[in-house]
């Protein structure tokens, strides 16, 4: 256990101390009530982006080059290329959106042939949908390889965020984002972390989890299908098994298992296949349960018929399924649940933990260096994207912050209200970040006497939201957005209302009482 727990540290410096590493789900079409194809992901780390971006469609020249940018979402801030936690991306060719005047511009790490149309697209620390309905939704894994592949300069010019963006600018299908990437590494190679994309459009869902080469060239990486009617979930840990050659639910590069023994990599299933979770030595976060009790959770929530087990054995072992059948047919909301969840009613509860916070917080403060929760208090967005043939426009469901006292809102593939564009190191009451920020110190400060109230408004908030979006059949998208835009902005004045509100409550501590008076030590008439 000290030799995984020293591992997982060392890892843990490696990455950057803000990265929690994050939580990403699908729900493919067969699974959700409406047929919505959903991605989501939670974007776990202080040093994240705050931002929902647009990225509109473009016209390039021909012959122009495409930069390929670093991202401090990898391994923290590279000064070299003006790549910090805040903003993420300073690039005003790209979108209006990541104009920062007075703020350095961030300087390419490399650069690729630019295609004559790029398409209109969503963006954050990692590309999230495009006007297609391609989506995407990512998360950091383990390697216990990762000191061997480091970053070097002149080597890998990919990162996931770009790869991402890539190919939302340039793909329709989740298949051709899948075979675009793979060439991309194939071609220009990897750099930064273990990573995951999980990539979908209206009717397929892949899992596209890749890793560095010790070379500094190419770079490992497979893709596999997620059966129509399941639900997915990955946390922080590879879940593709072993590499099935000739089967059409799997992609990568023909050379992959070669790759693999040439390193020295190369580890086995029961049944002589080359296993990628063991070959990349996919280990646990600091914990035998940093990422597998996020697992047995996400799937015990959608399908407790199958009464999955709470403790597994090794780190290795094929516990849990690749994917799960749900028991219902789900919904946003049902994902937004499970992004809230801290293992309520189960002998796990975060609340009732030693690292639990004051009056009840499931928040853990301290290094999460244990096992964790979905809700993490670290969290700088999460969001939800939806795609069905009803809606006028691809959704973002985005909540700023920790989702437990944010409501998820919702946005067309179109431009951003400036009300929800802010920086973390510039307070400005204007903008939603600031005012989610102060809904949030409070409620989790004062968590149990807080969040009922907080609780009630997140529930209004999206039950209303809800209606928009499934009333809007028949309206343009410009019209669509305008609405969305218009409903965001209304949320805004909700959450600054709600602020004071809880300040109020706070006021001269009128509504802060311990349930019951703390046993006290100290001698009488002392």
């Amino acid at each position: 256990m000290l030799k995984k727990t020293a591992l997982g540290l060392a890892m843990f410096l490696l990455l950057g101390a803000s990265a929690e590493a994050c939580t990403v789900i699908v729900v493919t079409k067969g699974a959700s009530e409406d047929g919505s194809m959903m991605v989501s992901h939670s974007n776990d780390g202080y040093a994240g982006e705050v931002n929902l971006a647009y990225v509109p469609a473009k016209d390039h020249p021909a012959g122009s080059m495409r930069p390929v940018y670093a991202s401090a979402a990898a391994l923290g801030a590279m000064p070299a290329y003006n790549t910090y936690d805040q903003p993420n991306l300073v690039a005003p060719e790209r979108s209006e959106d990541y104009d920062f005047p007075g703020r350095p511009r961030t300087r390419a790490i490399g650069y690729i042939p630019e295609v004559e149309h790029t398409y209109a697209y969503m963006d954050a620390d990692y590309g999230i949908v495009n006007e297609h309905g391609l989506m995407m939704g990512e998360c950091t894994d383990m390697s216990a390889h990762l000191p061997e592949a480091p970053f070097k300069e002149g080597g890998g010019i990919f990162y996931a965020s770009e790869l991402s963006r890539v190919a939302l600018e340039r793909c329709r299908t989740a298949r051709e984002a899948v075979e675009l990437m793979g060439a991309l590494i194939d071609e220009y190679g990897l750099w930064g972390s273990g990573e995951t994309l999980a990539v979908a459009d209206r009717e397929e869902a892949w899992v596209f989890e890749m890793q560095m080469s010790p070379t500094g060239k190419g770079g490992f990486w497979i893709a596999e299908k997620i059966p129509d009617g399941d639900f997915f979930i990955e946390t922080s840990q590879f879940r593709i098994r072993g590499i099935r050659e000739g089967d059409p639910d799997q992609i990568f590069n023909p050379k992959l298992p070669q790759m693999l023994k040439e390193a020295g990599w190369a580890a086995y299933d029961g049944e002589g296949r080359v296993d990628w979770v063991k070959s990349l030595q996919s280990q646990e976060f600091y914990h035998p349960y940093y990422s597998k009790r996020r697992i047995w959770r996400g799937m015990n929530l959608v399908a407790p018929s199958k009464n999955l087990p709470s403790r597994v054995g090794e780190w290795d072992e094929k516990t849990y399924p690749f994917s799960i059948r749900p028991d219902r047919k789900l919904n946003v909301e049902d994902i937004a649940r499970i992004h809230r969840d801290y293992y309520q009613g189960t002998e796990f509860d975060k609340s009732k933990s030693p690292l639990a916070g004051m009056y009840g917080s499931p928040y853990h403060y301290e290094a999460e260096i244990g096992e964790r929760s979905i809700l993490s208090s670290s969290t700088s967005y999460t969001h939800i994207a939806q795609v069905n043939d009803a809606l006028p426009s691809p959704v973002v469901w985005m909540s700023m912050n920790t989702p437990y006292e944010n409501p998820f809102v919702p946005f067309a593939v179109s431009e951003v209200p400036e009300e929800y564009r802010a920086l973390r190191d510039t307070y400005d009451s204007t903008k939603m970040y600031w005012t989610s920020n102060e809904v949030m110190a409070l409620t989790q400060g004062y968590f149990n006497i807080m969040s009922p109230m907080v609780r009630n408004a997140v529930e209004r908030s999206e039950a209303n939201s809800v209606r928009l979006v499934n009333a809007s059949a028949g309206l343009l998208k410009e019209q669509f957005a305008e609405a969305l835009c218009d409903n965001a902005l209304k949320i805004f004045e909700d959450w600054k209302e709600l602020s004071g509100q809880l300040l109020k409550k706070f006021n001269a501590a009128a509504g802060i009482k311990y349930e019951r008076r703390p046993e006290s030590n100290t001698p009488k008439g002392y």
